[in-house]
């Protein structure tokens, strides 16, 4: 019996398709679990250096959760470099505005910050509506440990 260790590489990577529904979920929780899978934390062939992450597919995105005022009292912060020129808006504001924002901004925060972090947030595809686009590739559904809900 062989007792190597596996090592991913470029060439051995078989990445899958995940489907969540964030309908009432919360934000933090779902971000967790999707960052976990977008870097490959949940594969047993986990290596560091490797970009082995899987794709996501997030429907209804614009309808998730946020916990406690967070709606009203949660800040978004923009600055152009000038003095003077920061602009701030509250998750309701984003929400309306643009509503996959508060997924892709909490997910990008909990990715490592390394050169695979362009890649793996290219393999997140958030969705408004439940129609999803990429049913051909068979998703399967993702397991969110809810804490007992």
């Amino acid at each position: 019996m062989k007792k190597t260790t596996l090592r991913q590489n470029v060439t051995n990577i078989d990445r899958t398709w995940f489907v969540v529904d964030a309908e009432g979920k919360n934000l933090g929780h779902l971000a967790t679990a999707i960052a976990t899978v977008l870097r490959g934390k949940n594969r047993v062939d986990f290596t560091p250096h490797v970009d082995g992450g899987d794709y996501i597919v997030v429907l209804n995105s614009e309808k998730i959760q946020l916990s406690g005022n967070k709606e009203e009292q949660k800040m978004y912060y923009r600055h152009s470099r000038y003095l003077g020129n920061l602009k701030t808006q509250s998750a309701s504001v984003v929400r309306t505005k643009n509503p996959t924002k508060l997924i892709r901004d909490a997910v990008s925060g909990m990715l490592a910050r390394t050169k695979h972090r362009k890649e793996q947030l290219l393999r997140l595809y958030l969705v408004i509506g439940s129609k999803n686009p990429h049913q051909a590739q068979n998703p399967i559904p993702l397991p969110i440990d809810s804490h007992g809900k």
